[in-house]
């Protein structure tokens, strides 16, 4: 990993989640200047033996571009979401000596060759940070009202918490006062970073938030975003560009062996009282009722 020195691409399976899915429109040059790093936990290797994809045995795992790194159960977190966030934001700590890195959730297939990619979309752009808009929301509390609604996670309390605590230290809804950022929601699927002061600086501190509440990682990402200082030099892409750029997949269903299955944002799949009563965050009279006034007067002036 620390030989890794031009591009890396990055992902992680955790509890068998998602199938590996190798990328596509690969260059000549691709694979001599770019790493590819698949992490996953013991339970998404038995998987892989029992398919014959990789030998029990061998000390060098690898299927397609994909290097695979084992990483222990015992040394995780109990969330199989928030072990995926380590790769996913603390990538310029595991790979010290790359210059540029791509995150891509498992449940993508990468379309376009990444080289291409860090090119257009974050050198050319004189960018610290390349990452699509939400195709649907573009307010934080958006966001936070869906991940109740749809049950992306199931603490609805550690919600309402979460939101309060950033509305009181000063969270905003989008307006065009936060322009050049052209939105408070990204799809953080796929993200394109070249490593320095204001990608490394973002990373750390969001990954921060996501230990401290949830791995909802567009939550807490505009309220890292808004706050940090140095600025960070975002370009945040339309939905059709990340459309051509990876096709998604469903993420695998099937319970393995005796480990919960678990929701899509990771969330156990037991149900609170809260979520069972509600479903919804409960924010009346609350520190973030300037936020959703604000909100909502921008949405329907």
């Amino acid at each position: 990993m620390e030989s890794c020195n031009g591009v890396v691409v990055v992902s992680a399976i955790f509890n068998n989640h998602d199938k590996i899915r190798q990328p596509v429109g690969l260059g000549s040059q691709t694979l001599v200047d770019t790493c590819f790093f698949m992490f996953m936990d013991d339970i998404t290797l038995q998987g892989l033996y029992e398919h014959k994809l990789i030998p029990q045995n061998s000390p060098d795992y690898k299927v397609g571009v994909w290097r695979i790194v084992k990483v222990f159960s015992e040394k995780l977190y109990e969330n199989p979401a928030m072990n995926g966030v380590i790769p996913k934001y603390l990538v310029h700590r595991l790979f010290p000596n790359s210059k540029f890195s791509i995150w891509i959730d498992a449940k993508l297939q990468l379309m376009v060759d990444p080289l291409l990619l860090i090119h257009s979309l974050v050198v050319s752009k004189d960018a610290d940070m390349a990452i699509s808009k939400h195709p649907y929301y573009v307010h934080t509390m958006e966001e936070a009202m869906a991940t109740a609604r749809w049950k992306k996670w199931s603490d609805i309390d550690g919600l309402t918490q979460q939101m309060e605590t950033y509305c009181k230290n000063g969270l905003l809804p989008w307006t065009t006062d936060k322009l050049p950022y052209s939105t408070d929601v990204p799809d953080s699927a796929l993200i394109l970073r070249k490593h320095g002061l204001g990608s490394n600086l973002f990373s750390c501190l969001l990954f921060n938030e996501l230990e401290g509440f949830n791995p909802r990682d567009q939550l807490g990402f505009a309220f890292v975003r808004d706050k940090m200082n140095p600025k960070l030099k975002l370009n945040m892409f339309e939905v059709e560009v990340f459309e051509k750029i990876a096709v998604e997949y469903r993420h695998n269903l099937k319970k393995t062996g005796n480990v919960k299955a678990v929701s899509s944002g990771g969330g156990e799949s037991k149900k609170t009282k809260r979520e069972r009563s509600h479903g919804h965050l409960v924010l009346t009279d609350s520190s973030c009722q300037n936020y959703l006034l604000k909100m909502w007067g921008e949405s329907h002036s």
